[in-house]
This record gives C-alpha cells, structure tokens and sequence, in this order.
C-alpha cells in the first residue's frame, strides 16, 4: 500500500518535496489556503488537493477537524509542513494523531524567538541580550543594564515580519499600549550592527550530515522593511568565519533537539566585538530561493532531500547523503518597476538561472571560484537596483519571503 504523505501549506513553496515523494510512490494530500488554489503546484504529483480559508489555516479545531475527517478514511502516515507558519500547527496535529515527527514542545524551539532563545542562551550559545516583554520592572531594569538601541520581535512571526527598532525607553512605552494584551507575545532584545549570516542544513539522527554557510549583502530586515536589493552568496569553504558557524550551527542544532528534517539558521558577526550571536533558526527549507542557490552550489535540492529522508524514516531504512560539490554561488532578488524586467542585458555565462515573476527581478548566478561569484554580486546588486529596483515598504501583515 502506498504511504501517504499529507503537506500543509500557507504559502506556494514546497513543490520538489511533493514531486520526491510521488516519485517514491507516495499518495500526496495537499491542504493549502483558497488564496494559493491555482499557483502552479505540481499537479500531477499531488493526489488530493483541499483548500480552506487562510485563517482556518491555523484555527483550532478547525484544522484538527479537517484532517481528522480525512483520517477516517486514509491512513496518513506523515504531515509535513511546507511553511515556517505551518511547523506549530503540523506540530500539534502530529500529537493529537499520536504520529511521527516534532512534537509541540520541540516546534516552540523553532517558532517561538523568545523560547529558542531561551534554549540557546541555557545552551551556552551566545545570543544579544533580551528580555520578555511581560514583567515592566524587569523591562525597566534591562534596558537600564542593556544600552540601546534594541528590536522589538514579534515572537511567531517568520523572517524580518513585525520587527520594530527601538532607539530609546521612551520610544517602547507607547508602542506596548499600542500593542496591548498582545506585547506578551514580544521580545526586546539588543540591536546588533554586523554581518548576517545564515547556515542551511540536512540533519538526520540528531546529526548534521550537511550544511552549508552564506552571508548576506545586507541584513534580512533591512531589505524586507526599507526595500533594495536581496543579496546572499556562499562563504569561502573551510575560511575561519565558515568553520566558526559551522561549529556553531552543530551546538545549535543538538540544543533545540532537532532529530531529522532541513534547518535555516541565522546568525549575525557583530562588528564591535567580531562575536557570532545566534538570531533565529527555522525548521524549514530557506525562502527567497535560498534553495535554488544552494543546488547550484553544491548538487543538492533541500526540498528533495528532506522528502527523501522523511521517506528513509518511514520505510525504516537509512537515509544517505548524495554526493555534494564545493562549488559556489550568489543569490540576487528585488522588487522591480516594470511588470516583466527585460534582463536580456545580462548575459554572463555564470547566471544558471532568472526568476520569472511579476514585478520581480532576479538571478542565481553560481562558478567554481569563490571570488568571481562575490565579484558579481557586487557588480549586479548596483546595476540591478539602478536597472529594476522599486521601493515598496511592507503593508501590515504582509508575508516575508525568507
């Protein structure tokens, strides 16, 4: 009998991992939003499709109710969420189905900024100074110990979404009444100017079989909330900063109790102290096309893999790594002006790929040395955002794209 792999998905991603698992003879469901019905999912790969309002996404028991009905008559054998918005909810239907995979408890270390904080720090995993938006004398007394400027984080929320910075005491008091019985929900930790970095990785038996180390241009929020030009390329292999975060990545991982499946890490290089401080880790495959630079590097699709391993667990049979290359390669994403960008203009023979999208403009370009990929990266992250760039801030609630 074939398995059965139900996907829960809140954001059009995640199509490889289907196409693995159909591949593998797996019957696929797929529950996803209304809004997402007709992106170009692969539909010769998915068995059955469900859609739901966006909200009943999330909303108890609505979920439970739905996939519990599907239960009666199906055998699913794994849930697997596509979405970091998804890993909380997939979480606690796999407890309420008593089936396989990360528990709630475990899924908090990877959604919830304040308890995966918490986790590191207890860890002995260096993180910048925070404090839980709750208790006002324990507010007052950090920001008095901890100088600012500090971000307000919303502790759910994915990527950059919902970051405020917070330059002085003053500035915090009206936002928390703005924020009422929600500010619980928040953290305030201390802004850290510096390099962001991020680590991606195939983790099996609470081991890291793979990672693989990038920097971006500039940091994640600085893009998402004042617009530009996403960049993100790959670290020289074995330098001193990819050793460091590779080591680092490893600590985190065994810390939050990750036992199998993909990880996005973050970790920022403060420039006053050249310390690593963690940021945030998602059990998730990295968004922005993060994915598609990271084959071109190294002959290894995240999504692919993950499915390939789930499957390995499921028919309890070990999961082997492909063989990887040491390749490199840049990532380039922004907003653009026109609807469809001409970037016929563009034309060296490293770019292995071009995102199609409306108002989108974008590249992946990937060669052997380490210097031509930086070298590229600077020179279109200019003439991109001369040539496409449009500025356009985020509306309230609106989706990140890492």
């Amino acid at each position: 009998m074939a398995p059965t792999i139900l996907c829960l998905a809140s954001y059009f991603k995640g199509g490889a991992f289907i196409e693995e698992c159909k591949r593998q003879g797996c019957h696929n469901i797929l529950i996803t939003s209304q809004e997402l019905e007709h992106e170009a999912w692969p539909r010769e790969a998915i068995d059955e499709l469900y859609v739901m309002p966006f909200a009943n996404l999330f909303k108890q028991p609505d979920i439970t109710y739905a996939v519990s009905y599907l239960a009666r008559t199906r055998q699913i054998d794994r849930i697997i969420a596509l979405d970091d918005f998804d890993v909380e909810t997939v979480a606690e239907l796999r407890e309420h189905l008593r089936m396989p995979g990360m528990g709630g408890s475990t899924a908090r270390y990877f959604r919830d900024k304040l308890a995966m904080r918490v986790q590191a720090r207890d860890e002995g995993i260096p993180v910048p100074e925070f404090v839980h938006v709750l208790n006002y004398d324990d507010l007052r007394a950090y920001m008095n110990s901890v100088p600012g400027p500090w971000v307000l984080k919303p502790r759910s929320e994915a990527s950059s979404m919902g970051i405020r910075k917070v330059n002085h005491a003053d500035e915090l008091w009206p936002i928390l009444d703005e924020l009422g019985d929600r500010q619980s929900y928040y953290v305030l930790e201390r802004f850290v100017p510096g390099d962001v970095f991020h680590v991606d990785s195939i983790v099996w038996n609470q081991r890291v079989l793979f990672s693989v180390c990038s920097k971006y241009g500039l940091p994640p929020m600085a893009v998402y909330q004042g617009g530009g030009v996403f960049v993100t390329g790959l670290v020289a292999h074995n330098s001193p900063e990819d050793q460091a975060l590779q080591a680092l990545n490893r600590e985190l991982i065994a810390a939050m109790g990750m036992v199998r499946g993909v990880t996005h890490a973050e970790f920022i290089r403060s420039h006053a102290d050249g310390t690593f401080y963690f940021l945030e880790i998602a059990a998730r495959v990295g968004g922005a096309h993060i994915d598609l630079m990271v084959e071109h590097a190294t002959g290894l699709n995240l999504w692919r893999e993950w499915a390939r391993l789930e499957l390995a667990h499921l028919h309890q049979r070990e999961y082997t790594l492909p063989p990887v290359q040491r390749s490199y390669a840049g990532l380039i994403v922004s907003l653009a002006r026109q609807a469809w960008p001409d970037t016929s203009a563009y034309t060296d023979p490293e770019i292995v790929w071009r995102l199609r999208k409306e108002h989108h403009v974008g590249f992946v370009v990937a060669a052997q040395d380490h210097a031509r990929v930086e070298t590229l990266l600077g020179q279109y992250a200019g003439r991109v955002a001369a040539d496409f760039t449009v500025v356009a801030p985020p509306k309230s609630g609106e989706r990140p794209v890492l």
